[in-house]
């Protein structure tokens, strides 16, 4: 008997595209609103908030100079946004957030590399580190500016400080988070420190180290205005002080919700940024969800 399980089929044609891969539950669930309902969840909260505020401050008759009703806050952003004086200061501050934290992140990526591969630094260098980071950055921003002056480079040097030690700290720890097992077999094959390094500490401390990145920017953001609060002539900073002295409260909002944008966005580049570099460890944060 002859078996015609495997034969082909008549009339087939060997030449069409294979078909699509089956759509996993991951795909699925990246937009579905049962799998992720702080899709709907999110903007939700942000509307009820909004609503009840807004229909609060009218209901209860609070003086819009305590507390401006959203309405007025969108109106005072609207025009803050159609000011060329505005993207002025907006500039001057995303240069100093974005200078200091590229110092920031250079000198921890450094620092912390060789306190993690040499242990005596880090019992030479890290109680100065820890004490110099108990040390409240408001108190050191006077010193900066009569340091530095009252032009940007003060700002890049606070923002800087601020962003440095969370990023120094997840350094150290992601490079000494590989795998022994691991490490100890490249050893016996015979690899360098720097092969070692590159093959299985690294990788394995990529996600510790955009985790830092990730609170050193909005620390980058925070350090920038505090220096523009102690002395300054432009910046969102800045602004805000002229807009509190002016007693313009729907004018502080505004820019301190300018101010939440920038973090955001800055988040939403770091979380993005790690996604494509380590992948990994996104993948395994999902499947462990």
């Amino acid at each position: 008997m002859t078996d015609t399980s495997t034969a082909p089929v008549a009339g087939r044609d060997r030449s069409a595209p294979a078909a699509p891969p089956p759509v996993t539950r991951k795909d699925r669930g990246r937009w579905d609103l049962r799998e992720r309902p702080e899709l709907w969840m999110v903007p939700a909260v942000f509307v009820v908030v909004v609503l009840v505020w807004e229909f609060g401050v009218k209901l209860f008759d609070v003086d819009a100079f305590v507390l401006p009703p959203p309405s007025a806050i969108a109106e005072s952003l609207w025009t803050q946004l159609t000011d060329d004086l505005f993207w002025g200061h907006f500039w001057v501050t995303a240069q100093e957030t974005l200078a200091g934290f590229a110092i920031g992140v250079v000198v921890a990526l450094t620092l912390g590399t060789m306190i993690s591969q040499v242990p005596i630094l880090e019992k030479t260098l890290m109680p100065y580190i820890v004490a110099f980071q108990t040390v409240p950055k408001v108190a050191l921003a006077p010193l900066f500016v009569v340091w530095f002056g009252f032009g940007l480079t003060s700002k890049i040097v606070m923002a800087a400080v601020i962003s440095f030690f969370p990023i120094l700290i997840n350094v150290i720890e992601g490079l000494r988070s590989a795998d022994a097992d691991r490490v100890q077999m490249l050893t016996v094959f015979g690899a360098s420190r720097s092969q070692i390094f590159r093959m299985v500490r690294l990788p394995t401390a990529l996600p510790f180290i955009f985790a830092g990145l990730d609170i050193g920017i909005v620390f980058a953001i925070l350090g920038a205005v505090v220096g523009e609060f102690i002395g300054a002539q432009e910046g969102l900073g800045y602004l805000l002080l002229q807009t509190n002295y002016n007693f313009d409260i729907a004018g502080m909002f505004a820019v301190l919700v300018v101010l939440s944008l920038m973090g955001m966005l800055a988040h939403l580049l770091i979380r993005f940024a790690q996604r494509k570099v380590a992948f990994w460890a996104e993948e395994n944060r999902v499947i462990g969800a």
